[in-house]
């Protein structure tokens, strides 16, 4: 009785923190466009060529203001990520150029990537990002899609912990990524800046509008509009945070399984021992 009475009390203060801890989708009229991911749900996986998509949006759309300062480019080819050929994985590499060093002489040189660097980031120093961006400082894709994310409030999230959705960082990245319209009549946007109703942080956002229908080619037929670049490019995101999410998720289910079957084979032993006992 006492452990549901404690339950109940749980639940009662997380609802009252997400009520009190504003979802700012609410408070700030910001706008979600909610997804189905192939990674959601607790058997979900990654769609391999949607990584890869996502991976050339990145590199022809996002790579000259944002770093991937976290991922090798040896996790490229890992199992559970975009599946890149080893030899894919290198030229992808040679392409960027790393500092290294010091050589003989202690001086720093230029050299091409291998497979055990990590993308190198597009600026020498936050204040070099700074200046390029108008005093706006692009941040860093490696845990994006796991530090931003909208708030689901009450009773959502509270159906979220039953689903195990986890999937608000992609969410938001997408509503992002297409929230770019024309500011209401009234409304005044600051010079340099643009009107966005999904962005948490405000109504006005620093990055201009970065895709573009037909802006990156794909090859296997998928459509070039907005809405897939920015889908593809968030389940990248998201692999990047969580680059062993299937993992985590076969261990998981194998763990849940090894429970009931051990609380069955303990109510059963409890059974046997204590049959003849009197209660």
């Amino acid at each position: 009785m006492s452990t549901m009475i404690n339950m109940v009390r749980s639940l009662v203060a997380v609802a009252s923190l997400a009520i009190a801890t504003p979802a700012l989708a609410a408070g700030a009229k910001v706008e979600i466009d909610y997804q189905n991911w192939s990674f959601a749900g607790p058997f979900g996986s990654y769609d391999r060529g949607q990584l890869q998509r996502g991976f050339k949006v990145y590199r022809e759309n996002c790579s000259a203001c944002h770093g991937l300062r976290l991922v090798a480019f040896r996790n490229l080819a890992e199992n559970g990520g975009p599946s890149f050929s080893e030899d894919q994985a290198k030229a992808i590499a040679a392409e960027y150029t790393v500092v290294d060093g010091p050589d003989d002489f202690g001086d720093m040189y230029d050299r091409p990537a291998i497979l055990a660097d990590r993308f190198p980031s597009p600026f020498p120093n936050e204040q070099a990002a700074r200046a390029a961006n108008n005093g706006a400082y692009p941040p860093d894709f490696s845990l994006l899609a796991k530090a931003r994310a909208a708030q689901r409030g009450f009773p959502a999230f509270v159906f979220d912990i039953f689903t195990q959705y986890q999937e608000n960082g992609p969410d938001y990245i997408y509503s992002l990524l297409t929230g770019y319209v024309d500011a209401p009549e009234g409304v005044v946007v600051p010079d340099g800046q643009y009107y966005n109703h999904s962005f948490l942080a405000g109504e006005f956002i620093s990055m201009a509008p970065p895709l573009f229908d037909e802006a990156v080619e794909y090859t296997d037929g998928t459509p070039m509009t907005v809405e897939q670049y920015a889908k593809d490019v968030s389940a990248f995101m998201m692999w990047a945070a969580e680059p062993h999410l299937e993992d985590r998720k076969k261990i998981g289910f194998r763990v849940m399984v090894f429970l009931i079957v051990f609380a069955g084979l303990l109510y059963f032993t409890k059974k046997q021992l204590w049959r003849n006992a009197d209660h």
